[in-house]
């Protein structure tokens, strides 16, 4: 099985070229993440899925997007934990770069299909940077979905881990709860760490959700920090970084230009006046290579 393996941020993906490779079943998904066992990865990327390809055709119907506007082709992501993600910003990015590195996308923006629905890229600066149109957030309850809310839900309660947490959710195609966190001496990483687990779980999320710990530096630079639903603890995520620039647009703390820290490094996000989101940032190529039958089949001690 051919690979390649970009990062953006220290977000690390496997490409699956679908052209020539099958899609690898839940168990091999996991196996390929896996930092000992596999290659390690944040997630798996499989694609391109040609425009009217079966494959294609059957993204589309489980996305639920009829008019496919010139859609260059189709991307299936996926978790380290083996499940299908509707979107990743940072996986949409590296994509993205290896279609351009492919020769197959050049410097004009092109449209793909995903899980989550249409997305708009753009390659810059020859491969080092892509701009992603992420689409529009919703903070409504039926959209993201949060059981138990109606309406907005922002600054809301829930306890979780023996602790209350006042959060907003928001969806960008994939659920997100973002918590603000005030107090300038708590490190985020821990934070999220200890509590990211819990409310990824928690039964207002009957989908699961990504969750991040939020801080505002002042009214155009944040920081976070991600558990990322399926994946845990991460570097740095597109879609996080999009919901929570969104997510403190909405709440009046933030300009419609942000530049969203993690630990990964900086992405520079546009939140417009109707919350559509465009994010641009940089990608990093890794390594090509070839993932062996022995290692796929090997059984866990």
């Amino acid at each position: 099985m051919r690979f390649c393996k970009y990062h953006a941020l220290g977000n690390d993906y496997l490409v699956l070229d679908a052209r020539h490779n099958r899609l690898p079943s839940a168990a091999e998904r996991r196996r390929l993440c896996d930092r000992h066992f596999g290659l390690g990865s944040d997630g798996v990327l499989w694609g391109p899925l040609p425009a009217n390809s079966p494959e294609f055709e059957r993204l589309a119907e489980e996305a639920g997007v009829t008019d496919l506007n010139g859609a260059m082709a189709g991307l299936r992501i996926f978790n380290p934990d083996g499940g299908e993600a509707e979107k990743s910003g940072n996986g949409l990015r590296i994509f993205a770069r290896f279609l351009f590195d492919q020769g197959m996308l050049f410097d004009a923006p092109v449209r793909l299909l995903t899980l989550g629905g249409l997305v708009e890229v753009q390659v810059l600066a020859g491969g080092q940077a892509v701009r992603v149109d992420m689409g529009r957030v919703s903070f409504q309850a039926g959209d993201i979905p949060v059981a138990g809310e109606t309406g907005e839900v922002l600054q809301r309660s829930l306890h979780s881990g023996g602790r209350e947490f006042i959060y907003s959710a928001a969806t960008i195609g994939n659920p997100h709860c973002v918590v603000v966190i005030d107090d300038d001496s708590v490190d985020l990483a821990d934070l999220v760490c200890s509590y990211g687990p819990g409310l990824e779980c928690h039964e207002r999320f009957p989908r699961r959700t990504n969750v991040q710990f939020m801080r505002i530096h002042d009214r155009e630079t944040i920081e976070i920090a991600i558990w990322e639903r399926g994946a845990g603890y991460t570097l740095a995520s597109g879609s996080s970084a999009s919901a929570c620039a969104a997510v403190a647009r909405r709440l009046g703390l933030v300009e419609a230009a942000v530049t969203v820290r993690s630990p990964g490094g900086e992405l520079r996000i546009m939140v417009d006046e109707n919350f559509g989101v465009v994010l641009e940032g940089a990608v990093t190529a890794v390594a090509d290579g070839e993932a062996r039958d022995e290692m796929l089949a090997y059984a866990y001690p």
